[in-house]
């Protein structure tokens, strides 16, 4: 019997060394890596060419770390890692150039190119240099000051041939000039945001497509959201033939478009680099803003009977033209030689021109109460969630949030009731064709 136990042992013995002998022995490929340069860098507010050369001596230069804290995002789409700007780094209120510098050392990969992968947020615009060699960028820098796009993903080859041979290691320096223009960011604004990244040619490849992916899931609700509004639209305009003289489809349709137009410009302003920041600003924040806010007025007020009282339509003409000019004039990104007391005035023209939009809207809101009768409730619940989107920035200031972040992707308040919006506003327009219904049947059956 011992014989037996110990000859059983013995098999269970050899059977676990195997088991762990053929676990040591396994081998696991992870891929190939990228890595987040996060520093220090070598920081310094101004401008000089001369500090894009390797050579240069940064010693005396700031320290800037570019690690983020643990779960960190941006507060607008959701990208990851991100870490606060110069301007809570002892530079508030800065705007121009600053460059940023940063001396690494790689194992040598032979005639292997590694890739440089841009930092993913940055205010406002950039250009990269390595080894005192331009090698690209974002943004128009042959303009003063620079001409400013939207920061998207970018992958840089970086040949071996461009590194510095050393100890049986390449060297560099990566160089990062940046230029920030004035009212284009926050109070945590400028600089790098997202530290870049280098890696292998499937490292850094599988890095760009996954920022881009997250550039997309930010903005693929702004993209969809228009063509809602479009089909509402037309839904309204097919609603015209049977009340010809009710002004309520055409005002409401402007509306609709104007929303897609926002939304729209909105997404193809951050997938795409053809129209700068400060075309941005005039037409989306400005130009379309004030129409949005004529045609809402006036497409509610006819929904609610009140298409024929002229105060309302001369006021809704007045305020619209009053945003338009405030906008424009205290807006520093286009009118940036007024004087900073010129643009505050401006500024507070824009918000108390909102804040008259406001209360003419709460009036009509209240006549609409008024009327009693059960459809009305349906347009009211629509226009009350449409308001949560045409007024979100007053919204914000009593502390509403203003985005979330539902499995790490950036929706914005607007986004959610937009959607709800359509939802109601479609219903709403249902009962309205249901209403026709029976005068279209009778005209038919006559005919």
């Amino acid at each position: 019997m011992n014989k037996l136990r110990l000859f059983c042992s013995t098999i269970v013995v050899c059977l676990v060394l195997g088991a762990t002998t053929a676990r040591a022995q396994a081998s696991i490929d992870l891929g190939e890596s990228v890595i987040a340069l996060r520093g220090p860098w070598s920081f310094h507010t101004g401008d000089d060419q001369r500090w894009a050369a390797p050579g240069f001596d940064d010693s005396a230069w700031e320290r800037v770390d570019l690690t983020p804290a643990p779960g960190s995002h941006d507060g607008d789409v959701g990208l990851r890692d991100y870490v606060p700007g110069w301007g809570t780094r002892g530079h508030h209120g800065y705007t121009g150039f600053a460059w940023y510098r940063l001396t690494i050392r790689v194992t040598d990969t032979g005639d292997s190119t590694l890739y440089l992968i841009g930092p993913a947020a940055v205010d406002d615009a950039y250009q990269l240099f390595f080894n005192g060699r331009l090698v690209g960028g974002i943004g128009d820098f042959g303009r003063n000051p620079p001409s400013i796009v939207s920061i998207q993903p970018r992958r840089f080859a970086l040949p071996r041939a461009w590194w510095t041979p050393k100890d049986g290691k390449l060297s560099a320096v990566i160089a990062f000039r940046i230029a920030q223009v004035p009212g284009a960011s926050g109070p945590d604004g400028g600089g790098i945001h997202i530290a870049p990244l280098i890696g292998t040619a499937q490292g850094a490849g599988d890095h760009y497509r996954l920022q881009w992916l997250q550039t997309f899931e930010g903005y693929v609700v702004d993209a969809v959201e228009p063509f809602l509004f479009l089909g509402l639209a037309i839904m309204a305009l097919c609603l015209m033939p049977f009340d010809r003289r009710d002004r309520f489809y055409p005002l409401l349709a402007l509306m609709l478009i104007l929303f897609a137009l926002a939304r729209a410009n909105q997404a193809m302003f951050f997938f795409w680099q053809f129209e700068t920041l400060r075309e941005f600003a005039f037409w989306r924040l400005a130009v379309v803003e004030a129409l949005t806010f004529a045609a809402w007025t006036l497409a509610w007020s006819a929904c609610f009977g009140l298409q024929e009282v002229r105060w309302i339509t001369i006021s809704t003409g007045i305020l619209a033209a009053a945003y338009l000019v405030t906008r424009v004039l205290g807006t520093v990104l286009l009118s940036p030689s007024l004087p900073a007391g010129a643009l505050h005035a401006f500024t507070t023209g824009t918000q108390l021109v909102r804040y008259v939009f406001a209360l003419l809207a709460a009036y009509i809101f209240y006549r609409g109460i008024s009327r009693h009768a059960r459809a009305d409730w349906i347009a009211l619940s629509a226009m009350l969630l449409g308001a949560i989107g045409v007024f979100a920035s007053e919204l914000s200031k009593i502390g509403v949030p203003g985005i979330w972040f539902p499995f790490g992707v950036g929706v914005s308040r607007t986004q959610y009731t937009y959607v709800a919006f359509d939802v109601v506003l479609f219903v709403y327009l249902l009962h309205r064709l249901w209403r026709f219904a029976p005068s279209a049947t009778a005209q038919l059956r006559a005919e």
